[in-house]
């Protein structure tokens, strides 16, 4: 028998050996571990957060990958700065205005990549102005941005010290001056075609102005909404075949002559029920399609309809241009302060159902905020659209400030009096996009055998995947994810959101 002392020395010897190999097998089950990464959105009270995975059921539901099929390549996801937005932002604390930027742009938050703001004033101003006050300036000598200063531009220059990745700028006119116009009018009316070159050259002094503020435009579109908006705030109108002879006679190559041709100009602007109509126009030839960049989009023609057939045939009269949807918001009268529950029930009033003609207002029919949005944008992302900006990202308790007075809700609402701020639901929706799904990801395949659950899934530039799954049923539902032999097992809550990040 062998002594006592030598038994444990033995024990201590065999441990000492066991022990660098146990942590290796605790480190390599740690790796395995965090390959995967989950997080829900859900009516049970979940924001963005952390599941875990679960072990396989027999009635589990197999998405299935497929990386080789390969789609477009996304352009990014965020939000718009606004004068109401920026306005009110300036009249938080500090702490509570560092606190939104960085959660819409910081790497602990939404991560904006993409975004947009008016040229001129908007619906969502605190009043009716332009760049070029003063009637008759042909040449725009006195051109000024002086109305920016106080509100956008510094709203835009604070989010670019909280963005370590930097985010793109798409810029929209909502009209021309007035005195450019041939109703003299802030709504409605068209553009004087002698003043085709002059409006050119505003856009020109546009970036410049811009620019030497510190802030790059990446992106122009011509004019928004150029079919009107029932003439109810800022507007100037185009036809499919006015805005594209402006791009090809004169903005196109106005930019050009002043070295700005790597400005994207993006056409259109407006309802998706239009679109084919429009891209017809400017892409019937190389010559009316040599400087439109791609299309703009809204969603306003229904608050359930994608229109893929729409989206679908404007990728494919034009599959190398950007096809983004550069504005969508809830048109509720009032939004719901502090109240996570409205915002996944059918309770928000659409407007369009108030104005649509009556033939048309089976497309609006009462909706879930949040639904909307993860239908739409899953949707989109599934039909070729690139890129997907969300409007106001700030608004107040009423849903303005707006001096029109057509409140709508946003993914931040602030109570400035109090000093207060709101994520809503909707905020953490758009975030299982913006965050996870980065500039230069393309889009795959997948299989999803579910019809009940809506699916897209992309491929990262640092080779992870980011898939989002969205329940809508009232039931949870048990998923297997597989891609390339490898298996995620998790369950999905009932009215919920997920992201699953499956990393390289």
């Amino acid at each position: 028998m062998l002594p006592d002392n030598y038994i444990v020395m033995g024990r201590f010897k065999l441990f000492n050996i066991l022990l660098p190999i146990l942590f290796m097998l605790n480190a390599v089950n740690s790796e395995e571990k965090s390959e995967v990464e989950i997080f829900e959105t859900a009516a049970n009270g979940n924001k963005l957060t952390a599941v875990k995975t679960s072990a396989q059921e027999e009635s589990s539901i197999t998405i299935t990958l497929f990386p080789d099929e390969k789609f477009q390549t996304i352009t990014g996801f965020g939000g718009s700065f606004t004068e109401a937005s920026a306005s009110l932002l300036n009249k938080l604390s500090k702490e509570n205005r560092n606190k939104i930027l960085e959660a819409y742009f910081g790497d602990t938050g939404a991560r904006y990549s993409l975004t947009r703001t008016h040229i001129n004033s908007c619906d969502f101003s605190l009043s009716n102005y332009s760049y070029a006050s003063v009637e008759g300036d042909k040449e725009l000598k006195n051109f000024s941005i002086h109305e920016d200063k106080d509100d956008i531009i510094p709203m835009i220059k604070d989010a670019m010290t909280f963005s370590k990745e930097g985010f793109k700028i798409v810029s929209s006119p909502w009209t021309a001056p007035p005195w450019m116009k041939d109703n003299n009018k802030w709504v409605g009316g068209k553009l004087f075609p002698e003043y085709y070159d002059t409006w050119a050259l505003f856009f020109s002094k546009y970036i410049d102005a811009y620019k030497a503020e510190g802030i790059d435009i990446w992106g122009l579109t011509v004019e928004n909404e150029p079919l009107g908006n029932g003439n109810n705030w800022e507007s100037m109108h185009f036809t499919a075949e006015e805005m594209t002879l402006f791009v090809q006679k004169h903005l196109g190559p106005k930019l050009e002559a002043d070295g700005k041709s790597n400005v994207k100009i993006l056409g259109y602007d407006q309802n998706r029920e239009h679109l084919k109509d429009w891209v017809d126009v400017m892409y019937k030839d190389e010559a009316t399609s040599k400087y439109f960049a791609g299309t703009a989009i809204h969603w306003y023609a229904s608050t359930f309809e994608v229109f893929p057939d729409a989206l679908q045939y404007a990728h494919n009269k034009s599959p190398g241009k950007y096809l983004i949807q550069s504005e969508a918001c809830i048109d509720a009268e009032v939004p719901k302060w502090q109240d996570d529950v409205w915002y996944w029930s059918k309770e928000a009033t659409d407007w369009g159902w108030d104005w649509a003609p009556e033939q048309d207002k089976p497309l609006h029919p009462k909706y879930v905020p949040v639904y909307r949005y993860a239908r739409d944008i899953i949707g989109c992302l599934n039909n070729y659209v690139d890129g997907w900006i969300d409007w106001n990202m700030v608004l107040d308790k009423q849903g303005g400030p707006n001096w029109f007075k057509n409140w709508c809700v946003a993914p931040v609402i602030v109570d400035p009096e109090k000093d207060e701020v709101y994520f809503t639901p909707l905020y953490y929706t758009l975030a299982h996009f913006s965050k996870f799904i980065r500039p230069g990801a393309v889009r795959v395949g997948f299989n999803n055998p579910d019809k009940e659950l809506l699916v897209t899934a992309c491929q990262n530039p640092d080779n992870s995947f980011a898939v989002v799954v969205f329940n809508p049923t009232d039931n949870d539902k048990q998923i297997t994810l597989s891609q390339n032999n490898k298996k995620v097992h998790f369950k999905i809550s009932s009215k919920a959101i997920q992201t699953i990040v499956l990393k390289k």
